[in-house]
């Protein structure tokens, strides 16, 4: 999986139907809806020292890879100031104490606790902050300093490992998601828990997720980035541009890139699905809203808390406020040739990669048969 261009500042623009929830709520998910504290940054529903050794993750390397490259701060510095992505989740658990009131949570990947912060403000009697990296230690002296340690247990280790003090839990909450929705499938820890832990009618929240796709004009970057590789110097290096070519990039989307309409592949609740839901096969039909070049596709999510006392959730599609997940971009083998009107159609397998469960292995398949070009074509990729 790549990842381009600098450009990780926060869109302007307003949120679009065509990003929103595919649901006819999404008109009551704006900015315009939900208060928010002045001091605070909104939803883009339209928001000590000591020894260096002793910072934590400060003496890892890649080696283990995934809960290790949590341990360091700055991923969770990252996280916390995509302010789309932490300010929902305050505001829909401040909005919501009346979900809250007296219940016990549990907070799935926890990392500095800063869900289950809110949670224990909003009147939960009491909260499991769950948190396999060593950014555990941090979480628990992150409660400690601010005297919520009788609400709020952080416990260290893997979900499907730990045992909690007690049998059930009112509601589980996580943010879960990662690039292309789906990429290092945390997803299952949460389905995990869900299944073990929480009551029956107990609350996931977010509860409903959905991933998009569109189609873009992207000249300019496929030249300077994949077909860089067929002449380096003089020499031919286009057995890199295969590699390129297979992985998926994420990186922030110009909305005035966006060729076609958008097509939703898959809505999950998350409150009632299985592992294997996470695994599958859904046709699309993109139409050229002008006659353009269409050189990638590019797919994004919705997520929703629909047991909100009014819907809540956040878009990152390329119409909407941007956040640390941008959008996955499919560089197409082909330039597509499109006039107004016309339609690329086909489908996309999304299923984890079998060696590496944390890893994504898409196949697109695609066809267009329009006035000024015939194509039909599959591709792989893999999102490592």
């Amino acid at each position: 999986m790549g990842k381009r261009r600098s450009s990780n500042k926060q869109s302007s623009s307003s949120n679009s139907n065509e990003n929103g929830l595919s649901y006819q709520q999404v008109t009551n998910m704006s900015i315009e809806d939900v208060e928010f504290d002045e001091a605070a940054e909104c939803s883009n529903m339209n928001e000590q020292s000591g020894q260096v050794q002793a910072i934590i993750g400060s003496d890892k390397t890649s080696a283990d890879y995934y809960f290790d490259s949590y341990s360091h701060f700055g991923i969770h510095e990252e996280m916390l100031k995509d302010t789309v992505r932490t300010k929902t989740y305050q505001n829909v658990i401040y909005q919501n104490t009346f979900l809250f009131k007296d219940k016990v949570v549990l907070d799935v990947g926890a990392g500095t606790g800063i869900l289950s912060l809110f949670c224990a403000k909003a009147g939960a009697k009491h909260v499991y902050a769950v948190e396999c990296s060593q950014m555990a230690d941090m979480a628990k002296e992150i409660v400690e300093a601010n005297k919520l340690s009788d609400v709020v247990t952080v416990l260290k280790g893997k979900i499907e490992e730990i045992e909690l003090p007690v049998t059930h839990v009112d509601i589980i909450i996580s943010e879960w998601m990662g690039y292309f929705l789906l990429f290092e499938n945390m997803l299952d820890t949460v389905l995990y828990a869900r299944d073990k832990w929480l009551v029956n009618n107990g609350i996931v929240l977010p509860d409903k997720a959905s991933l998009f796709l569109t189609a873009i004009e992207d000249a300019e970057y496929k030249e300077d980035k994949i077909e860089f590789w067929n002449s380096v110097y003089g020499f031919d290096m286009s057995c890199i541009r295969k590699q390129s070519m297979m992985e998926p990039l994420v990186d922030t989307v110009d909305q005035n890139q966006i060729v076609t309409n958008s097509q939703l592949l898959k809505t999950m609740d998350i409150s009632k699905m299985t592992s294997g839901d996470a695994s599958f096969t859904a046709p699309f039909k993109l139409v050229a809203e002008r006659s353009d070049y269409i050189h990638a596709l590019v797919a994004y999510f919705d997520v929703s808390f629909t047991k909100c006392h009014k819907l809540m959730g956040f878009s990152t599609g390329p119409k909407s406020r941007a956040t640390h997940w941008k959008q996955t971009v499919l560089y197409l083998e082909d330039v597509l040739t499109v006039c107004a009107g016309e339609a690329v159609v086909g489908s996309m397998t999304v299923a984890p990669n079998k060696n590496n469960p944390r890893d994504v292995d898409i196949t697109l398949k695609y066809s267009l048969s329009g006035q000024r070009c015939q194509v039909s074509r599959t591709q792989h990729y893999k999102m490592r």
